[in-house]
């Protein structure tokens, strides 16, 4: 889940057209390892890299989601929070036994 994980934090800042120092600022990792990361999701058809004509600055990037990776976006989100879920009822079931 956490190669996962890092996929899905990259989809989520993506969607908000920040640029790949931003989102690795925003994530506390390295430059090139968002490059990596948007590398592969471009592979795997979740999203498409281009430079727009109608864009100022030619040298910025734009990254779309394909409908393909707006479908991982969800699903990712998903196994996310049913395992976020999962961890709070066994946090849950801890504290009740130490109250007890």
């Amino acid at each position: 889940m956490h190669k996962e994980y890092e996929e899905l934090k990259v989809l989520m800042r993506l969607t908000t057209s920040k640029s790949q120092h931003d989102i690795a600022k925003d994530m506390d990792v390295a430059v090139g390892k968002v490059n990596y990361i948007i590398k592969a999701l471009a592979q795997k058809g979740f999203i498409k890299i281009g430079n727009f004509i109608n864009e100022e600055d030619k040298t910025r990037y734009r990254y779309l989601l394909t409908s393909e990776g707006r479908k991982q976006k969800i699903d990712r989100m998903k196994k996310f929070i049913d395992i976020k879920k999962e961890e709070y009822e066994i946090l849950q079931r801890e504290l009740e036994k130490y109250e007890n």
